[in-house]
C-alpha cells in the first residue's frame, strides 16, 4: 500500500454553484406547481435532491492534514490540499494528521548488557509521511507507534551496559549521542511499515533500579576513588623522579641507596597523603 495523491475540486466554488443551482431548482419547482407543469416540477425536484446530495462530498482539510479517501472499501487516493474541498459524495473520508508529534514512554524496568536492573524512558518525536500505510497497514497507528517504540527501547537497553567500564566501550550513561542514534534507527525499522518517520529519539530517564541503586552508588564511588588515587600516585612518582634527578644533576647532595630509599618514601608520603603532613626538622647531623 502506497500513498496516491488525488485531485479535488475547490469546495467554495462548488458550494457557490450548488447554492445557485438549488435556488434555480427551487424557483422552477414553485413555477411548476403554480402552472401545474408536472415535468418541470419533477425535473426541479430531482435537480434539487441531486444538488443537496452532492454537498455531502464537501469536507475540510486543515494545514498539515490529509484526507484518505476510499470507495466501498477500495483505497482511491489522498488529498492534502488545504481548505474546503469536494470529491465524489460516495467516497468515505478519514482525516489523518501529518504534524510532528512526540510522546514520552513510561519508565521501563529492564536489564542492561551486564544484567543489572535499570529504569529507562525515552522521548520519541515522529510524524506520518505515508497516510495510506498509516491507515491501512496497521489497525491503530498511534498505538502501534507507542508499543513498538517501547519494544525498541527495551531491545536497545539490553545491548549496552549502564556504565563504561573500559575505555572505548559505549554505555548508556556516557554516550548519549550514539545511544540516541541507535534508538532512532531501531524504532524507525519497526515503524517503517506504518508510514511513520522517526524524527528523533533520545533517553529522558536513566537510573539503576531502586533495589541495587545504593550498591551501585558505592561501586561508582569506589571507582572514582581508585581513579583519583591512581592519578595522584602517578603524579607523585613523577615528582619524586624529577626531584632525585635534579638533586643528582646539580650535585646538591649525594645520597647512598639507603637514604635515597628513605627520601623516596618520605616524599611519597607527603605527596600521596590525604592530610597535610607535619615536618620534623633534624637540627643535628643526618648521620
Amino acid at each position: 500500500m502506497r500513498e496516491n495523491n488525488l485531485q479535488s475540486i475547490n469546495g467554495i466554488s462548488y458550494l457557490v454553484v450548488s447554492l445557485l443551482g438549488c435556488l434555480v431548482a427551487a424557483y422552477g419547482f414553485i413555477i411548476g406547481l403554480q402552472s401545474h407543469h408536472g415535468l418541470l416540477v419533477g425535473i426541479s425536484a430531482l435537480s434539487l435532491l441531486v444538488l443537496l446530495f452532492g454537498m455531502i462530498g464537501l469536507y475540510m482539510v486543515e494545514p498539515n492534514q490529509a484526507a484518505v479517501l476510499s470507495l466501498f472499501g477500495r483505497y482511491v487516493g489522498t488529498v492534502k490540499e488545504q481548505g474546503l474541498r469536494w470529491n465524489n459524495p460516495f467516497f468515505s473520508k478519514k482525516k489523518i494528521s501529518l504534524r510532528t508529534r512526540n510522546f514520552e514512554s513510561g519508565k521501563l524496568k529492564v536489564n542492561d548488557l551486564d544484567g543489572n536492573p535499570i529504569e529507562i524512558a525515552a522521548v520519541v518525536v515522529w510524524n506520518v509521511v505515508d497516510s495510506a500505510e498509516a491507515v491501512f497497514n496497521v489497525d491503530d497507528y498511534e498505538s502501534f507507534v507507542h508499543i513498538q517504540s517501547e519494544a525498541a527501547l527495551r531491545a536497545m537497553a539490553t545491548s549496552y551496559p549502564y556504565d563504561q567500564h573500559e575505555d572505548g566501550n559505549i554505555s548508556l550513561r556516557s554516550h548519549a549521542t550514539e545511544i540516541a542514534k541507535h534508538l532512532t534507527e531501531e524504532i524507525q525499522e519497526r515503524l517503517a511499515e506504518a508510514g511513520v518517520r522517526v524524527v528523533e529519539a533520545r533517553i529522558s530517564h536513566l537510573a539503576y533500579a531502586p533495589e541495587i541503586a545504593q550498591a551501585m552508588l558505592q561501586r561508582q564511588q569506589a571507582s572514582a576513588i581508585i581513579a583519583a588515587r591512581t592519578r595522584i600516585v602517578e603524579g607523585a612518582v613523577s615528582m619524586v623522579e624529577m626531584a632525585l634527578s635534579e638533586l643528582s644533576k646539580r650535585n646538591v647532595v649525594d645520597l647512598d641507596p639507603e637514604r635515597r630509599a628513605a627520601m623516596v618514601s618520605n616524599l611519597l608520603v607527603v605527596l600521596c597523603g590525604e592530610r597535610g603532613t607535619q615536618p620534623i626538622v633534624n637540627a643535628g647531623s643526618i648521620y
